[in-house]
């Protein structure tokens, strides 16, 4: 990894500290990350990763990669969908978070076709080719070398994959703008200090939304790495948008 300079939240730092502080943030706020997402979103996320799912279009048999996959919600329904006969890995580089992923499956029953990956998105420690389908939620704005991320995702696909990308991205109505501006930076911090005695790590989360790339950025970011027939979907008003690309 290259150390020169980045941005984690509105700060400067280097690429290395921002790796460091986003683990610190996310060792933070794992026990509490679903319920702070359910009251963040009011229970919107849900909606918004059942959208991502159905583009996903995924069948029996197949292999997926859930980058990014946090607690596990995506990979549950994913397992369901690809069947015994496929494979989904749950991949984090969080390793409190990763934990809390794998004790949520267990504990719902969902063993036999779901692995556990410690990994950092820029360098994924999975063979050319692999995956039929990649998701990754809520994560790509929390890594530094984004461009590296996507390359990795397109080189682990097979032809014919396609990587779905739901991340937080620009409102494109300015009074609904205002007003999510307001939430992000004066509810959304006395919230996680109320819910999850952490108000530093959310007004992070709320900068670092304010600092990934737009849609169309995406897009081009995307096409870059090599994805063909790249397109987006914007929900709850570009609140976030779904990317979605294909290796063909």
């Amino acid at each position: 990894m290259q150390d020169g300079p980045t941005h984690f939240g509105y700060e400067q730092v280097s690429a290395r500290e921002k790796t460091a502080r986003v683990r610190q943030v996310f060792d933070s706020v794992a026990g509490r990350y679903d319920l702070m997402n359910d009251l963040m979103s009011a229970g919107l996320h849900r909606v918004w990763k059942r959208y991502a799912l159905a583009l996903a279009a995924l069948r029996v048999g197949q292999r997926a990669l859930d980058l990014a996959g946090g607690s596990g919600d995506l990979t549950r329904v994913i397992a369901a969908r690809v069947g015994p006969g496929g494979e989904v890995v749950l991949a984090d580089i969080n390793r409190a978070m990763l934990n809390v992923g794998r004790d949520h499956l267990v504990n719902a029953g969902i063993v036999g076709n779901v692995h556990y990956v410690q990994a950092n998105a820029e360098i994924l420690p999975f063979p050319d080719r692999y995956f039929d389908v990649a998701t990754m939620a809520f994560g790509l704005r929390n890594v530094t070398d984004k461009e590296r991320a996507l390359a990795e995702l397109y080189r682990v696909l097979k032809p014919g994959g396609r990587v779905l990308i739901l991340e937080f991205s620009t409102v494109t109505q300015p009074l609904l703008a205002r007003l999510y501006h307001a939430y992000s930076f004066h509810v959304l911090p006395r919230l996680g200090g109320l819910v999850a005695n952490d108000s530093a790590s959310y007004r992070y989360l709320a900068e670092s939304i304010r600092m990934h790339p737009a849609q169309d950025a995406l897009l081009t970011m995307l096409q870059t790495a090599g994805f063909e027939r790249c397109r987006y979907h914007n929900l709850t008003a570009g609140v976030v948008a779904v990317h979605i690309g294909y290796r063909l």
